[in-house]
């Protein structure tokens, strides 16, 4: 009897044994917020590209609005992988001496090299309005734009054109990087072998879809709000035609993603059946109802209605932030179900880890709130240096 109590015993220590890094999932709601925020950067700037490289004349009013937009959330798309380090003043490391075969090693020359191009077209699409701004200032703000207008007040043909040629060069040298930027994310994850819901070739293709969906959704949203709130009147053509790309960018995104899932299910491998129990236990509220159902095929539907049939302005003007706000929930979710639904599986395939997010901390709710709420603070503030609209430049005196 006491020989098989031992076994007993034996057999339950051995089943209730959990690998020590089954325990945690470490990569919690800031890199969660990482790729979220970079993908509205790329976004952002895909649809600035698509007025200035592609001429889609009916962009123009929100062009240059998402140049600016672009650039305060990439103020802040380091700020999470920051607060997740635990010694962040270690991160210029990977500037001083980089690891050639990290995959991270690459992202702090990729960032610095879009955010320097970011920044320099901005300041050639703002320099007739900074000139203008600097003969019309005094004081500080006479300095400061004259400082962003390069100390250059020359606004003949030759030299706006010139300047032309220059903002073409850098929005089309800016697509494959905005590309990259975000691209780049997909690819850390999906080389990951040893998570099989990330290790997929669709990851980074899925990854860059949906940052085309966040940004543009993210410009819609925002360009009706400060127009709604500034009581100024919106332009319905151009949110016509960035719902048609909109439409156009999630059908490929949404597409993607449950090919994704219908590819893990159709090849049914001997990492299938942890997936399965993954997607259909701890993450079926998450990604089922929430990402798949509810926002997804419901703002798929409404845009397709709205881009198909002839509604009157104001029933456009009511459901464009709706589904903007939708699908940038949708995004959010995703980001969510991948990094931290990944993390989900037990390394011994066996159960799954159980995850509640803390409200405080530096990776707390609290601290995620904070992290995204700065960009829309940095926004205020470049708006008081460079005017989000043509109709808010300064007129020569």
């Amino acid at each position: 009897m006491s020989g098989a109590m031992q076994h007993g015993d034996t057999i339950l220590a051995l089943t209730n044994y959990v690998f020590p890094n089954d325990v945690y999932v470490h990569w919690s709601l800031m890199i969660v917020l990482y790729p979220y925020i970079t993908g509205i950067v790329a976004g952002a700037f895909i649809v600035s590209s698509l007025y200035h490289v592609f001429g889609i004349r009916e962009l123009q009013p929100i062009s240059r609005f998402s140049l600016v937009f672009a650039l305060a959330f990439l103020c802040c798309a380091t700020w999470p992988l920051l607060l997740h380090l635990g010694h962040p003043e270690r991160a210029l490391n990977m500037f001083l001496t980089p690891n050639p075969t990290s995959a991270m090693a690459g992202f702090g020359y990729i960032y610095s090299a879009y955010l320097i191009l970011l920044v320099h077209e901005i300041l050639f699409i703002y320099r007739p309005t900074m000139v203008g701004l600097w003969m019309n200032s005094t004081g500080i703000p006479r300095k400061l734009y004259a400082f962003l207008s390069f100390y250059n007040d020359n606004l003949s043909d030759e030299a706006m054109k010139l300047d032309h040629k220059i903002i073409n060069f850098l929005a089309g040298l800016g697509i494959p990087m905005a590309c990259i930027l975000h691209g780049y994310v997909g690819f850390i994850f999906g080389g990951i072998k040893a998570n099989p819901l990330w290790a997929t070739p669709l990851m980074p293709v899925i990854f860059l879809l949906s940052a085309c969906v966040s940004g543009i959704s993210g410009i819609i949203f925002s360009y009706i709000l400060i127009r709604k709130v500034t009581g100024k009147p919106i332009d319905v053509t151009c949110i016509r035609t960035s719902l048609k790309f909109l439409w156009g960018f999630f059908i490929l995104d949404f597409v993607f993603e449950m090919l994704e899932v219908f590819s893990h299910f159709y090849m049914s491998t001997h990492h299938w059946h942890v997936l399965e129990s993954l997607l259909w236990g701890p993450l079926y509220t998450t990604y089922w109802l929430l990402q798949v159902k509810i926002f997804s095929l419901i703002p798929f539907f409404l845009l397709g209605a709205v881009c198909l049939i002839k509604f009157k302005d104001r029933v456009v003007l009511f459901v464009a932030p709706i589904v903007s706000l939708m699908i940038l929930i949708q995004v959010l979710l995703m980001r969510w179900n991948v990094v931290i639904g990944g993390q989900l599986m037990s390394n011994s395939t066996r159960g799954q880890v159980s995850f509640v997010p803390e409200w405080l901390g530096r990776e707390g709710i609290l601290a995620a709130v904070v992290v995204m709420a700065a960009p829309v603070v940095i926004l205020f503030l470049l708006g008081k240096i460079f005017p989000f609209w043509m109709s808010e430049e300064p007129k020569d005196s």
